[in-house]
């Protein structure tokens, strides 16, 4: 297999990683020589820069789903071959690496990009060399590309829930904190436009760099306390948003009285915060390790036989499904050209851990189940509520209405 060098450790040490996959299914490929060539792709997740806990489980879940589809022999008896780079956190660096793939590594698939500044920066190069981006993060919708498989929640799949719910159980008013790029803004504004259209308040609307500093993340919690909202909705990321949680309870902020409400914290970022300062805290999303089905219960075990003890999350399940769902179009198409894939993704299934994958044909976003769960003092989660059935997904929010999550006159 060949693998790239972006020049940097941990780049290195990712590359490594994904060779595992080869290496332990050598004694497959030699026994047939007609598939000695592998299916070539791109792995483009930082390891390092402020994105990197959760980069690093994207890149993880595609490492496990890699691991699994070739020590089955991989996909029409040719295995899987990634070339992996770390961008850095980095939209430049994404860009650069993107073409590097592209022009020189033989590639034509790309799992890839977390922020939407960074698919934002490889989109144009995908674009020009008719590539496919598969692209597993949350993100504020409002988009489409022929290019791209959008495998993460649009806002009708986690912001109309989550508000709905904050509305009906928390209060009317809300504080806005957010970290200064396209995603945070995008869905603070989705975020008010719903609160304000159902009869809430937005008492303050604040944004801060990605990487905050410590002193101005005290000074927004300093503010919460003074304004006294009843729910915060935080879009803040990365290592800022890890210590706004940790700044919280030692300023004496009390969740069960004013919780923070976010679509992107999950199990890895809470256990790098402490569990207990978590607690009471809500998040909305389409998949927590705590879900009680069979297929999660597989995918659980083989997460912890691979990685021990690091926990799952919806950044790396949703990564980990996505390549399977790669391999099930790949084995329809039997080619990487980008149309036969885009095609074929469209008619099949994956039975996730989160329940039944499919993509939309109308707009190549995944239909998923929104839930909204609670962190608990170990940090985990424990669900609240969750849809009757899967959500299709709406990315240019045609609709605010909230009458599919009432019951009865009340939000559901």
């Amino acid at each position: 297999m060949t693998i790239g060098s972006s020049h940097d450790d941990s780049a290195v040490r990712a590359a490594e990683l994904a060779a595992n996959s080869r290496h332990r299914a050598d004694t497959t490929e030699a026994q047939d020589s007609q598939h000695n060539d592998g299916w070539r792709i791109g792995v483009l997740y930082s390891r390092t820069g402020v994105t990197s806990a959760t980069e690093s489980e994207h890149f993880f879940g595609t490492v496990l789903a890699i691991e699994e589809i070739n020590a089955a022999c991989g996909v029409d008896g040719r295995l899987l071959d990634p070339v992996a780079y770390d961008p850095k956190s980095d939209p430049e660096e994404y860009r650069r690496l993107a073409t590097r793939m592209l022009q020189e590594d033989d590639v034509t698939v790309i799992f890839g990009c977390s922020t939407s500044s960074s698919r934002k920066a490889v989109l144009p190069v995908i674009e020009r060399k008719n590539a496919l981006l598969w692209y597993c993060s949350i993100y504020e919708g409002f988009e489409y590309s022929p290019n791209v498989i959008y495998t993460g929640a649009v806002p009708n799949q986690n912001s109309m829930q989550l508000a709905a719910y904050l509305l009906h159980n928390r209060g009317k008013r809300f504080f806005l904190i957010g970290a200064d790029y396209i995603y945070p803004r995008e869905s603070n504004r989705i975020m008010r436009d719903m609160v304000e259209d159902h009869g809430g308040e937005i008492v303050e609307e604040l944004y801060l760099p990605s990487d905050a500093d410590p002193s101005a993340l005290e000074d927004v919690v300093r503010e919460i306390k003074a304004v006294e909202p009843d729910v915060v909705f935080s879009t803040l990321i990365g290592r800022g948003a890890r210590a706004f949680y940790k700044l919280y309870r030692e300023h004496g902020v009390d969740p069960a009285r004013i919780p923070i409400a976010s679509l992107t914290m999950t199990e890895g970022e809470t256990r790098m915060i402490g569990a207990g300062l978590c607690d009471g805290h809500i998040v909305s999303a389409s998949y927590f390790n705590t879900l009680g089905n069979e297929r999660n219960s597989r995918f659980l075990e083989a997460w912890r036989a691979r990685f021990g003890e690091q926990p799952a999350s919806m950044w790396s399940e949703m990564a980990y499904n996505q390549v399977h769902l790669f391999a099930l179009a790949l084995a329809r198409t039997g080619s990487l050209d980008t149309a036969k894939l885009v095609e074929a993704v469209r008619e099949v299934e994956f039975d996730s851990p989160e329940g039944p994958l499919r993509i939309d044909p109308e707009n190549n976003h995944a239909i998923l189940t929104p839930r909204i769960a609670v962190c608990r003092p170990d940090g985990a989660f424990d669900v609240v509520w969750e849809g009757s059935s899967p959500v299709k997904p709406d990315p240019y929010l045609t609709s605010y209405g909230f009458t599919e999550f009432w019951l009865d006159g009340e939000p559901a």
